[in-house]
């Protein structure tokens, strides 16, 4: 096969790939915005997965094709947008399997015409020059292909796909090992990474060489493959002759035919005529036996054309093979086939049907019918074959005779002329079907409040199983170990909320406590304000009355005194100073304004702006107005008036036009006739006559001077282009008392009206346009209500709850009663002030934990509002789940907050009919309680007013569009240099998308981009029509208008895209691609390492003033090296650069500061001599500061040397006295980062990222806020609401999590409310289709994904049983069954929850977690306190219910409490099995590695683990078929019986005249729960207990899957039927305690490895704590076994961390 050097180097690269596999990650390839990430398919990777598939047998196209469906409609249904591609040179790979030639061209044409697909079949190969320019064309999200093929051969084809792909930087996901549910498509991704990258370009011209080789020598094996069969005939000479078969066919069939019955006619001729043409071999068949199976053919194709899906599924199934003396033909039969299906394209005006292309083949089908006529029509009467039929196949035959014309093929009956058997006869030919394994279909009969009322109704028509059944558990007794019996094996364990990390006793009341507590609140408070300069609010509780009130008549007698009415009259004299001393300083400050405008005006101007910010009086700032615009005309007249000037600073009109724009806006009231004369003349000034006569007709112009001052532009567009972002935005100017800031908008007064009233609302509003204030008055309310109510607020991660608390702090102080606090927070890593909190900030999970806990509802009746922020998380895959429930199990009102959401009108009904729901449930609740008139706990709960007057209503409020606008650029590297090119949104379009879906709605345009657009519009269209009408100067909201708003220029934005959709309506298609065309970019220059470009961006970027940015990059690691190159870019660029003079004065400031620092600690010394190690503490704390300082001096704080804003620096250092620094950096002193973000620093750098200690990031944002950072590398966590806004943001890194969703969440941050009227995006390395899909992309719609699961229903049932308020606690739990979002409107759906329902019931039953009535029992706590780690939890508890545990963990010696490393490395391997699941794809078991794989593949559980563990599946196997079989009663056949994608139907009425049918098609039992698709392939019920089967089989429309089942199998298999073993990265790492080799070895990233580890040390202390909880004997050996476990795992990864700190120190 080549040369020798070739086949070594097939082998490095076959390593290479294998080598990546346990790197490759595990998880969703479809993100929520998946829209804007298109990916490809390989055709021959998606037709060889589907043939491994374990249920398919070949031969049965129909089966084939549904599972080729099924694959792409889970990933159509879960948003994927993609084209598949079939290579001309893979073809070559089947030679050897010519039945798969044929149905890899029919896929190819079922695809083309059934489907909207879009299938690529015009590339060569891989390697072609035309694949090239596709992927960098269309830049694909990844390539899903196959890592092993059907033979060698093909596995070689597919790495050099895979190699090629990781070099033109696509991702690549493995096509076999996928599972999908409601939502998600995971499977396995192989990032292109540098190493693959480089190998790739390092070796171009082998693989060129290689693969050429390889297709050369493919092309032989087709010559030898062709000689075999059709001997002398080359390829051109078959496809010549199935061309002329098919022409004499079109003919006989000239007005059209199906394909069914052309390719069983062409094909039997073709190969009847060929088999006589060159058959001469005697162990092959004869002609005259060639025709009897040609008949039989002609036979099956007419039973396919005449029965329904439904008959055909109930066939009986042959095991027996066909003869080895019928290959030659049979393979000669697909050979011809595939001439066929070849030469169809040609015949392109032909009437040829090929909807049922799919199936062209049934290999059992022809096998019973063979079977038949061999066997069994000798032993019995013949059976008739019934009209149809029989009409159907002489027909046919009939044709085939009439096509063959060399000789006489013979009648068409009978139909078998000679003796010889085509099937081998065999002991068992016919496939028996047993049903002894399914499960007795029928229910555990079971009874309680919440059951009875949530599938009472269900129960009634279920079967239920009679107390003599064997599986009712009441009736055996559950197998318990001997060790277990002094176990509370029913007590309730304490919860995450208990275990999580609190730092000190939040109600202790000593000193030291205190004075920490003190600091804590001290720190957040400054942590707040560095974040917003909002002064603080002190809220009264509205129940007290306030002080001054209480005084009575004695307060009005002290104010009468004498020594009252002195300190009245001196305080008055004092006022009276303030305001002379205060108007002497504003006049100062003016004067200062004016004169800088005098010297240099835009400088002048910005003073002038800061001023009018702080000012409130109107007439002042009407003055200061009037003297800008002043100002502004007199420099425009000196600078028209300079010699030489070839074009002018437009910048001063605008500035000029800025000051008209206000004073005619704002202050109309003020203005009189003298202003107004002078505002015309300045218009007079710019050109603008008719402007300037509209406002005085009086004035008269200088013709002569016109020019000279004159802008040369019309006002219209002179506004548009140059002051686009300055127009004035409509805002309310009338007040509302309850905001003291700002002017609220109207959908912003609406929120706050929501509040008042005690309404819930989902607020969908742009990022950055204010609907976070709402919360904050939210919060408010609720304080100023009582000293009681709680208000909730949980934030998307816990990378917020830190910022989100600080705020509070920052905002609101309050005096509480003793034990009370106003903030606290949750997460899983630490708590503070929890549950004694006014305002508590979490995250979804802590927060469902403190709802379901049955002890903490009493705290849950404390809950007065709700606030989700970024609420589209819900359709997310993280934490999905945990936003759903608590949307239906709170009962009071609430505040949905998001900023990405397609159907907020969909979310807003499913919630309002959850409120309503608790509105009815309320009431019941309450007439119950009056009714009976119970406990003061319930009676309590009426008189509380928060839920009395609580409203049910939920409201949709809609808020506007983006305070700034957007600009988007993107960066091209030329000549060594970084350059910047605008990017028109509308170039992201194309005519397509317009016709199709319209402009999306978010894709707005800047005024500057609507002049550009119809500039465009008018020179692509020389005679456009409305051209005129469309101008700027002519259009109707434009024209002699001196003040343009932004909401005029939005409406002459969608003027002109509506004119625009209007040209694709009439036709004018070519002319909008024009447009498109010239408002797209030049095509992307790059460099070769763009990595090293990085630091001169930033450089370029300040040099424009676009700083403070924000760079997002998507890998940890990167972040922080991209931060590091780019300081040491500017430690390059100062030894280049010589000192400013202009720094020394700053340097001096320093040296003084440092002065005063120094004295500080001398006299710190002199007072604190008895208290050495507090003095020792705040000596090096105040080092900290005095080492930055000096760090700054040696800078001397140059422009060239640091990113930093050096005025704030200055302001910083000197007038704040270094405050913010002295906070901040002892912080970071000894943190793993701290050392390198303090140099960053120095230079105004920093980075962010989910793997730092909270106090780095917080380090991070605070000085970014001050501006004493500027440069911030960041990953997506950032995007997250994070408090960081910035000028502009840039995307320089490309990733597989560059969504659209992670687009719109980061560009968001860009513009800073307050301070910039335009944002900018700008794109660096990132492709520009994908560019293009990012913007275009439209925001997610939520869909709900499967709700429940065995844990969440035990834990429900425990709440039910166990809540301190029955009644409410039942209202919650059913709430939380009736409320799934995937349920809401769908009667289906809500029927399989119910039986999902029951089912979870029936196994918590039999696992001894439930008894009959819904109560909890044994160790249902602590299954249902490992609830994040189904199905593992429960397999652990049944491990430890038989015992297993305690055989394993023996001491090392008699009485000893120590295990041996032995037991302990077990130990390990055991929970490795359960908690610590990673796959790795089943190819790399292939690989030949350096090392040993077991140090990379985890070992199998102990035989009597994995004994256990089969059981316990098998068991659970039985009773979720039983769960499957009921649940299939109530499916839609009609729509199992048609294609998942194509929606093609093979029903119709049954044939019911043909005995042979009736024979043939007799198996209906045991093919009830599986889909009549994989029944053709011989599968029965019975393969819904098998694992690798499962998931291929079930119904599609039953509504759950395999993954629904809590199964937990030692190894999984993929698709294929291959083992996919585990990861062994737990167990190698407590074996040898280091990462590195991890990290080498097993494939997994450092950060990735770290955050897995913590994980399993977590789950390991949680394990430990609940088995101390439950035992009684604190000596019990699993007990201490655990507990030895968890404290050496604990020491050893402390001690790797360490370790890890300090190489990062050094």
């Amino acid at each position: 096969m080549g040369s020798k050097d070739h086949a070594v180097f097939f082998r490095e690269m076959t390593q290479l790939i294998l080598n990546e596999m346990p790197k490759a990650r595990y998880s969703s390839i479809l993100n929520d915005f998946v829209e804007s990430n298109f990916f490809v398919i390989d055709g021959d990777s998606l037709l060889v997965t589907c043939l491994g598939v374990k249920s398919f047998k070949w031969g049965q196209n129909l089966h084939f094709f549904y599972l080729v469906e099924c694959y792409l409609v889970d990933l159509l249904s879960n948003g994927g947008q993609f084209a598949i591609v079939f290579f001309k040179d893979a073809e070559y790979a089947y030679f050897d399997f010519p039945e798969l030639l044929s149905l890899r061209t029919a896929l190819i044409l079922h695809l083309q015409h059934n489907t909207n697909i879009d299938v690529q079949t015009e590339f060569s190969g891989c390697l072609s020059q035309d694949w090239k320019l596709f992927l960098e064309q269309h830049y694909p999200y990844f390539l899903i292909v196959s890592e092993e093929g059907l033979s060698d051969l093909q596995t070689y084809l597919f790495n050099f796909l895979i190699i090629h792909s990781w070099g033109m930087k696509v991702n690549v996901v493995l096509s076999s090992g996928h599972e999908s549910d409601t939502l998600r498509f995971y499977a396995h991704t192989m990032e292109s990474t540098d190493r693959n990258q480089t190998f790739s370009k390092e070796n171009e011209t082998v693989i060129q060489s290689a693969y050429k080789s390889l297709i050369q020598h493919l092309e032989e094996r087709r010559v030898l493959a062709l000689a075999t069969h059709f001997e002398h005939l080359k390829w051109n000479d078959m496809m010549e002759e199935a061309y002329q078969t098919l022409f004499l066919l079109q003919h006989l069939w000239s007005e059209g035919s199906d394909i069914q019955r052309v390719l069983c006619v062409t094909s039997c001729s073709l190969s009847l005529r060929m088999y006589h043409r060159v058959l001469v071999h005697s162990n092959c068949l004869s002609l005259q036996e060639v025709e009897d199976f040609c008949r039989l053919r002609c036979l099956c194709v007419a039973f396919q054309l005449h029965l329904p899906l439904s008959q055909r599924a109930c066939s009986r199934v042959i095991t027996c093979s066909w003869i080895r003396n019928s290959d030659s033909f049979l393979k000669m039969n697909k050979w011809c086939e595939h001439f066929i299906l070849s030469n169809l394209n040609v015949f392109g005006c032909w009437n040829l049907n090929l909807n049922h292309v799919s199936d062209l083949y049934d290999e059992q089908l022809l096998k019973n019918i063979a079977f038949y006529y061999e066997f069994e029509s000798t032993q019995e009467p013949h059976l008739n074959l019934g009209d149809s039929i029989r009409r159907d196949y002489e027909d046919l035959w009939n044709v085939v005779s009439h096509l063959v014309k060399e000789f006489n093929v013979g009648k068409s009956f009978p139909l078998r002329t000679t003796r010889r058997h085509f099937l081998r006869q065999e002991k068992s030919v016919i496939q028996e079907i047993s049903l002894e394994k399914m499960p007795s279909v029928g229910f555990i009969p079971m009874t309680s409040a919440v059951i009875d009322e949530f599938v009472g109704d269900m129960m009634k028509d279920l079967p239920v199983l009679k107390s003599d059944d064997p599986v009712v558990p009441s009736l055996f007794k559950q197998k318990t170990s001997d060790e277990l019996l002094h176990w509370h094996a029913q007590k309730l364990l304490s919860d995450d909320y208990d275990r999580t990390k609190c730092h000190v006793d939040e109600q202790s009341r000593d000193p030291h406590v205190l004075d920490f507590l003190k600091k804590i609140q001290d720190y957040q408070q400054f942590y707040g304000k560095s974040l917003e300069s909002i002064s603080t609010k002190v809220i009264v509780t509205q129940t007290t009355r306030p002080k001054e009130d209480s005084s009575g008549a004695s307060g009005e007698i002290l104010q009468n005194t004498k020594p009252h009415q002195i300190t009245k009259k001196s305080k008055k004299k004092s006022f009276l100073k303030e305001d002379q001393n205060k108007a002497q300083q504003n006049d100062d400050l003016l004067f200062s304004i004016e004169e800088e405008m005098k010297n240099n005006l835009h400088s002048g101007i910005r003073k002038l702006e800061d001023y009018l910010t702080s000012c409130a009086s109107n007439s002042v700032k009407f003055g200061v107005e009037m003297l800008g615009l002043i100002a502004c005309f007199k420099a425009w007249k000196e600078h028209c008036r300079g010699e030489g000037k070839i074009s002018k600073d437009l910048s001063i009109a605008v500035q000029m036009m800025k000051r008209i724009h206000s004073l005619l806006e704002r202050y109309p009231e003020i203005l009189e006739a003298e202003h107004h004369q002078y505002i015309a003349k300045c218009l007079k000034y710019l050109g603008f006559n008719d402007l300037a006569n509209s406002l005085d007709p009086t004035l008269i112009g200088d013709d002569k001077n016109k020019k000279k001052y004159s802008i040369d532009i019309g006002p219209a567009r002179f506004q548009l282009q140059y002051m686009g972002h300055y127009l004035i935005r409509d805002e309310r100017k009338d007040r509302d008392p309850r905001v003291q800031d700002f002017i609220p908008n109207a959908w912003q007064q609406e929120l706050l009206d929501v509040v008042d009233k005690n309404e819930s609302a989902v607020i969908v509003a742009p990022t950055s346009s204010g609907k976070t204030y709402a919360s904050y008055y939210c919060m408010e309310k609720v304080l100023r209500e009582s000293d009681v109510g709680v208000v909730v607020y949980v934030a998307p991660a816990k990378s917020l709850v830190g910022q989100v608390a600080a705020t509070v702090e920052n905002r609101f102080t309050k005096t509480l009663p003793a034990g009370r606090t106003l903030c606290g927070a949750f997460t899983r890593d630490y708590r503070h002030n929890v549950l004694n909190c006014q305002v508590l900030i979490t995250v979804p999970e802590c927060f469902e934990i403190l709802l379901l806990a049955p002890h903490r509802q009493k705290w849950v009746e404390r809950i007065r509002y709700v606030i989700f922020d970024e609420v589209h998380y819900l359709g997310r895959e993280v934490g999905a789940k945990f936003w759903e429930l608590l949307l239906v199990i709170i009962r009071c009102p609430f505040l949905v907050l998001s900023a990405t959401i397609n159907n907020p009108n969909l979310l807003t009904k499913w919630l309002q009919s959850v409120k309503q729901y608790w509105k009815q449930a309320d009431k019941i609740m309450e007439e119950k309680f009056i009714s009976e008139k119970q406990a003061d706990k319930c009676l309590n709960f009426l008189q509380d007013n928060s839920y009395k007057n609580q409203s049910y209503e939920v409201r949709l409020v809609l808020g506007g569009e983006r305070y700034n606008d957007l600009e988007k650029h993107i960066c091209s590297v030329k000549h060594d240099d970084v350059y910047f090119d605008h990017f028109h949104p509308c170039a992201a379009l194309t005519t397509d998308i317009i016709e199709k879906y319209g402009f999306p709605p978010d894709l707005t345009l800047t005024p500057q981009e609507s002049i550009q657009l119809y500039d465009t519009m008018a020179q692509v269209w020389e005679t456009w029509p409305r051209a005129q009408e469309l101008c700027p100067e002519e259009f109707i909201l434009f024209k002699n208008k001196i003040v343009i708003k932004k909401l005029d220029a939005r409406k002459y934005e969608e003027n002109l895209k509506a004119e625009l959709t209007n040209w694709i309506k009439n036709g004018q298609v070519k002319k909008v691609k024009r447009v498109l065309k010239n408002l797209s970019p030049d095509s992307l220059s790059s460099s070769k390492d763009m990595v090293k470009m990085f630091p001169l961006l930033v450089e370029k970027l300040r040099q424009m003033d676009k700083l403070p940015a924000i760079f997002f990059l998507f890998k940890n690691d990167d972040v922080g090296k991209r931060a590091g190159s780019v300081c040491t870019f500017l430690e390059k660029t100062e030894t280049k650069s010589h000192p400013h003079t202009e720094c020394h004065s700053y340097v001096f400031a320093i040296d003084e500061v440092l002065e005063k620092v120094r004295k500080t600690q001398k006299r710190i010394t002199k007072k604190n001599p008895k208290k050495p190690e507090k003095l020792e503490r705040k000596h090096m704390c105040r080092a900290e500061y005095i080492n930055f300082l000096e760090n700054l001096k040696i800078l001397e704080i140059s422009e060239d040397c640091t990113y930093a804003d050096v005025k704030a620096l200055h302001t910083e250092i000197t007038r704040n006295k270094g405050l913010t620094l002295d906070r901040v950096l002892p912080r970071v002193r000894l943190t793993r980062h701290g050392k390198e973000l303090k140099a960053l620093a120095q230079r105004g750098i920093g980075y962010h990222h989910s793997s730092m200690y909270f106090k780095e990031k917080e380090f991070v944002e605070i000085l970014f806020v001050k501006g004493l950072i500027r440069v911030v590398t960041a990953t997506e966590t950032l995007a997250l609401g994070i408090h960081m806004p910035c000028k502009s943001v840039v995307f320089a890194q490309d990733s597989v999590y560059l969504d659209a969703l992670n687009y719109r969440q980061m560009s968001g941050r860009a513009g800073r409310r307050g301070q910039d009227l335009l944002g900018n995006v700008y794109f660096f390395d990132i492709p520009l289709p994908k560019i293009k899909r990012l913007l275009v992309s439209s925001v997610p719609e939520l869909r709900g994904q499967f709700p429940l699961s065995i844990t969440l229903v035990l834990r429900l049932m425990l709440l039910a049983s166990k809540g301190d308020d029955p009644e409410d606690a039942k209202a919650k739990v059913l709430s939380v069954l009736k409320h799934s979002l995937l349920s809401f409107k769908r009667r289906r759906a809500v029927e399989t929850l119910k039986l999902y329902f029951l089912f979870s019931l029936q196994l918590l039953i039999k696992e001894d977690y439930l008894n009959k009535k819904g109560n909890p029992k044994k160790f249902a706590g602590l299954a249902s306190y490992l609830h994040g780690h189904e199905p593992s939890n429960l397999v652990f508890v049944n491990f430890l219910k038989r015992g297993l545990f305690h055989n394993l963990c023996k001491p090392a010696w008699k009485g000893s409490q120590q295990f041996s490393q032995d037991v302990m490395e077990k130990l390990v391997l055991v929970l490795a099995n359960l908690f610590g699941r990673k796959y790795i794809p089943a190819k790399f078991q292939n690989a030949n590695l350096s090392f040993s794989q077991s140090k990379v593949i985890l070992a199998e559980l102990p035989e009597d683990f994995k004994a256990a563990l089969y059981e316990y599946n098998l068991a659970v196997m039985k009773d979720f078929a039983s769960f499957l079989l009921i649940a299939s009663k109530s499916v839609n056949m009609k729509k199992e019986y048609q294609l998942p994608l194509s929606r093609i139907k093979f029903t119709g009425k049954e044939c019911e005249d043909s005995q042979l049918v009736s024979h043939l098609m007799s198996c209906k039992e045991g093919r009830v729960a599986i889909s009549p698709f994989v029944c053709l392939s011989g599968n029965t019920d019975n393969d819904l207990l098998r694992p690798e089967t499962i998931n291929q089989v079930i119904l599609r429309t039953v509504g759950v899957s395999g993954t629904q089942a809590p199964l937990l199998w030692p190894w999984k298999l993929d698709n294929r039927g291959r083992r996919m073993p585990l990861n062994a990265y737990v167990l190698n790492f407590y074996k040898h305690n280091c990462l590195t080799r991890l990290d080498q070895k097993n494939g997994m990233r450092m950060g990735q490895l770290l955050k897995y580890l913590k994980d399993f040390a977590f789950n390991i202390q949680a394990i430990s704590d609940s088995l101390s909880e439950l035992c009684e004997n604190k000596h019990d050996n699993v007990v201490l076994a655990f507990k030895q476990l968890s404290q050496t795992f604990y020491e050893k990864l402390q001690e790797m961390q360490i370790q890890m700190s300090q190489n990062h120190l050094e």
